[in-house]
């Protein structure tokens, strides 16, 4: 159906106006939005297969977001110039994007169904990131896809005592608080964000001030859809099932899996065992001829588990491993576990175990960032591994997924916030957390381990963070809800929703939540973020009886770094003609030399392992830096000799005339074996020749001088 266009808009509190548009481009997709932010412009586009799939008991959903190089102005780098795999940015826009829709299709929706999202202009003061939701959830608003929407995402900041809607990078930059949130109109669905040491209250009113907001955004939706004449809602073939089978196998399953549950077995694999169990032993009971659907029979039997699992916490206040709803699982660490890295860390709790390591790198090892909106460089980099191996399972290693960059990024969001400044830090940081072990928040475990081995460096971080995963079971009918805290890969599945959150003693870093269940008050996650800090604080007691604060040095094998600041005129003398002599001074030393131009000054970093190369690399680096001064004595090296004196090399790449009367006291007629050229002398600059530049040096004054004979 070809739609006429249609054009909605909404106008922020400072001004700036949000537009919807559609009908004018991509009208062959199910549904297709362009939005407009200033110059920014997205266009979102939706399609849904026609017939579902078979054999899958979940929504095949994929969402793909692109920035277009021609949206900035800019031409692709790489050998090919044109734009190929997404980038971890556009990725974790991808994962935004997705679990703030996913939950509103229908239960049994199994069409195969593709969001996608182009960044086709960009504008530096309205990122597309925070406006990627809303605009993937007006394409499906006036599409016919069975979408619970509408939905919209925002960023919101904290910027001195003012909340600030979707703000430019600088502002972002500046703020102590930056979230992305998402809503429906009635239910906040998911919050992701970073924070610099901020409290659970300015959290809270954070996300209401962001939900207001996205209320208008809904709102223009459901305006931009009525305009176009929404169709009705295209029917979908619903999964086949069998009440009666469900029926009795809750009859014949429920009370065992609650005995199991009950029993708080704390070994995963036992427990997983012992569920197991019941269920072969049901399977084993079917005649060999059964017209069951066995996926069927699986899902069902899923279900059973599930809903014994989740009434244990809810009737009895106990957990699937016999743990109390605030209890954390048993920690231990261990720090300097590898004796070749820079800094290490082992981090247990539970069966969730993270192997860290840190290494640290010069100016070189910086990760270039070349994207539609810029060029940037990063210096902090943290790395997340989640091998099969972890959860006992074969699965090829295909480089990280989408989920392990999503966890990377929260952890990475989590400790930047205690990193060194960038003025006192000369290096790059390199962090990789590998998941050795995992049942239930190896993400927050990352946290944890990164801080150890951050301390374990000799970084100077400004406090130890930690992390938890917090869930919340709850039973609308009965108005019964639990909230538990480091929850396991089973509870994770179980609950109506998960949050992760990170922080030092004095307030949160960052924060992921999902939240699955609608009609969740504020009072409620006021106490689960006031549960969460309990558990969080009790996590840094149990880290800091291995380390409480940074080592006061470096590792030996650890790169040193000495920062010097030189006059902006030496450093084309530092760096040679061609780069010879800062290239000559690191073959000679064995150190990493790194020039830069910084606003009235040049910025030498000096990096070296060895004590001894990092002392002649500095001593080299300060003798051309330095500024000849009148007065000063120099070591200085005969470079020729002339029937008037000698040219007197007295610092590097400075040569000073030694005059044949300055040479001594005594009267010298010719230079002929006076002087060698070769030979060390100390001399003194005497005069700098304000015209010329020229340097005028002198021996004599070093000298004792001869008395004078009394005259007759």
């Amino acid at each position: 159906m070809l739609y006429k266009e249609v054009s909605k808009s909404i106008e922020l509190s400072d001004g700036r106006k949000i537009t919807l548009e559609s009908g004018k481009l991509a009208k062959q997709a199910d549904g297709s939005v362009v939005l407009k932010m200033g110059n920014t412009m997205l266009l979102a586009t939706v399609v849904s297969g026609k017939e579902p799939k078979e054999g899958i008991d979940f929504l095949p959903l994929s969402v793909d977001y692109q920035e277009k190089f021609a949206a900035g102005g800019k031409i692709p780098g790489g050998f090919l110039k044109r734009e190929g795999r997404l980038s971890d940015h556009e990725i974790l826009i991808c994962r935004l994007v997705d679990r703030a829709i996913r939950p509103l299709f229908p239960d049994d929706y199994r069409y195969e169904t593709q969001i996608n999202i182009q960044l086709i202009s960009a504008d530096h003061e309205a990122l597309p990131d925070a406006l990627a939701a809303l605009s993937a959830s007006a394409a499906l608003w006036v599409s016919d896809i069975p979408f619970q929407g509408p939905i919209s995402e925002t960023r919101v900041v904290k910027l001195d005592d003012r909340f600030i809607i979707n703000p430019n990078q600088e502002t972002i930059d500046e703020a102590k608080l930056n979230l992305i949130v998402a809503a429906t109109m009635d239910n906040i669905l998911m919050v992701e964000g970073e924070m610099k040491e901020a409290s659970e209250k300015d959290m809270l009113e954070a996300l209401k001030f962001a939900h207001d907001a996205i209320k208008d955004q809904c709102r223009m939706q459901h305006e931009l859809a009525d305009a176009m004449g929404r169709t009705q809602k295209r029917e979908h073939i619903p999964e086949e099932g069998d009440p009666e089978l469900k029926e009795k196998l809750h009859e014949l399953l429920y009370d065992k899996m609650y005995a199991v549950a009950v029993k708080g077995i704390n070994v995963k694999s036992e427990r997983s065992d012992a569920f197991k169990a019941i269920k072969q032993e049901y399977l084993d009971s079917l005649p060999e001829d059964h017209e069951f659907d066995e996926r069927l029979i699986n899902k069902y039997i899923a279900g059973v588990e599930k809903e014994a699992s989740r009434n244990l916490v809810l009737n009895e206040s106990k957990r699937l491993d016999g743990r109390k709803l605030d209890e954390i699982r048993p920690i231990w660490c261990e720090i300097d576990y590898l004796p070749s890295a820079h800094g290490s860390a082992l981090f247990t709790r539970g069966e969730t175990q993270s192997l860290t390591t840190l290494t640290l790198g010069t100016k070189l090892d910086e990760k270039m960032i070349d994207g539609a909106m810029g060029k940037s460089f990063q210096k902090f980099l943290l790395h997340y591994n989640f091998p099969a191996f972890s959860t006992g399972e074969v699965r090829p290693n295909r480089g990280p997924g989408r989920r392990e960059i999503g966890h990377g990024n929260l952890a990475f969001r989590a400790l930047k916030q205690v990193m060194p400044l960038t003025e006192e830090n000369p290096y790059t940081i390199r962090i990789v957390s590998d998941i050795l072990e995992s049942n239930g928040s190896s993400s927050m475990a990352t946290v944890c381990a990164g801080s150890l081995a951050l301390m374990d460096s000799g970084l100077k971080i400004t406090a130890p963070v930690s992390g938890i995963a917090m869930g919340m079971i709850s039973d609308a009918e009965t108005g019964k809800y639990a909230i538990l805290s480091d929850i396991l890969g089973d509870e994770d599945h179980l609950g109506d929703m998960d949050f992760k959150i990170t922080g030092t003693e004095k307030g949160i870093t960052a924060c992921q939540m999902d939240i699955k269940v609608e009609g969740l008050s504020y009072e409620v996650l006021q106490e689960a973020l006031e549960q969460a800090k309990r558990g969080r604080i009790h996590i840094l007691e149990e880290m800091k009886k291995t380390i409480a604060e940074p080592r006061p040095d470096f590792k030996p094998n650890a790169p040193r770094s000495v920062q010097l600041k030189i006059e902006k005129e030496s450093i084309g003398a530092v760096i040679g003609p061609g780069g010879k002599v800062v290239q000559e001074i690191q073959k000679e030393t064995g150190a990493t030399i790194i020039i830069e131009e910084v606003e009235e000054c040049g910025l030498v970093n000096i990096f070296a392992v060895d004590k001894e190369a990092m002392e002649a690399a500095v001593n080299r680096v300060k003798a051309i830096a330095t500024v000849p001064e009148i007065g000063e004595v120099y070591e200085g090296k005969v470079k020729s000799i002339m029937p008037f004196g000698a040219f007197v090399e007295f610092l590097p790449g400075k040569d000073g005339l030694l005059h044949i009367s300055e040479i001594r006291w005594d009267r010298i007629e010719k230079m002929d074996g006076v002087m060698e050229v070769g030979e060390e002398i100390k001399v003194k600059l005497v005069d700098i020749d304000r015209k010329t530049g020229k340097f005028r040096l002198s021996r004599k004054v070093l000298l004792p001088k001869p008395e004078q004979k009394p005259t007759t």
